[in-house]
């Protein structure tokens, strides 16, 4: 983002007389486009820092691991499949389509979700 900043500070008019100042613009338009996702990772790594693995859930929220009868999901930030010994987990942010339709569930719950039929087995 510095660099960004650093270049559009360096950037003037050329020497064509381009009165809109292109390269000047350009760099900005990175600016900001790296400060959006500092933002946004700043906002994820809020999120991660704010989970408690240790807490027990009874209803599906945020830091739940979901076993159901298709896959295993984790509620957490949205970064899609993870493989882990072996193993296959979803995991997916409160506000995504699944994590909505499975937030507030209890053991034993069905829902359909894509034509899929959903039952919940575990929530750790």
């Amino acid at each position: 983002m510095d660099d960004a900043q650093h270049a559009a500070n360096e950037e003037g008019k050329s020497s064509a007389g381009d009165k809109y100042e292109t390269g000047r613009a350009m760099a900005q338009i990175e600016r900001d486009k790296a400060a959006q996702q500092l933002n946004e990772a700043t906002k994820l790594k809020g999120i991660l820092d704010h989970l408690s693995l240790d807490a027990q859930h009874e209803k599906i929220g945020l830091g739940s691991l979901v076993i159901t009868n298709k896959n295993k999901i984790f509620l957490c930030i949205g970064i899609g499949k993870v493989m882990l010994n072996e193993n296959e987990f979803l995991v997916v942010a409160p506000g995504a389509p699944l994590g909505q339709a499975l937030m507030g569930l209890k053991l034993n719950d069905k829902l359909v979700f894509n034509k899929e039929k959903i039952t919940i087995v575990k929530i750790l």
